[in-house]
């Protein structure tokens, strides 16, 4: 998907083993925790779920997801979704969910999406308000050697097609 905003081009890529190693960099730029070797192998099984943004042909952002399985609920969860601070605010993030909400939209069967966010970081929490996100927790002590350490579980409700 090629989306052109705001003085550039903006387009998602696929994370592949030969590019794995930016997603990792950005990360560890963008995000205040770090992620296991795991959590890299798996995102390169995901597919659609995971994909580097790209402003002008450059990596600035990346979305990784994941989908949980409950007795009761499909739920797909936003492991994270960041953009390099300098490019922000340019529709980056918004290109990246939008995507999330499509694949969702594609599967069907997905009840929910659910993320966590630092209770500090309003510009998150603003964000995915206006997606309709809703806070729908507080976990306390969610986060190792960051402070504050809480977190909110923030969550969108989907209109399921098999339960309509």
């Amino acid at each position: 998907m090629i989306c052109f905003c705001r003085k550039g081009r903006t387009e998602l890529g696929d994370i592949t083993a030969h590019n794995i190693k930016q997603l990792k960099k950005l990360n560890s730029v963008v995000f205040p925790v770090s992620y296991n070797d795991k959590f890299y192998k798996d995102v390169l099984e995901v597919g659609e779920l995971a994909k580097l943004a790209f402003y002008n042909d450059i990596v600035v952002g990346g979305v990784c997801c994941r989908v949980d399985q409950t007795e009761d609920a499909r739920r797909l969860y936003i492991m994270t979704l960041g953009c390099l601070a300098p490019y922000r605010r340019l529709g980056i993030g918004t290109i990246m969910l939008e995507h999330v909400l499509k694949v969702c939209e594609k599967d069907g069967n997905i009840d929910n999406i659910y993320l966590h966010v630092q209770i500090s970081n309003q510009g998150a929490i603003d964000f995915y308000q206006k997606f309709g996100f809703e806070i729908i927790e507080t976990k306390k002590q969610y986060y190792k050697r960051i402070d504050p350490a809480d977190a909110y579980v923030l969550q969108k409700t989907l209109k399921n097609k098999d339960k309509e």
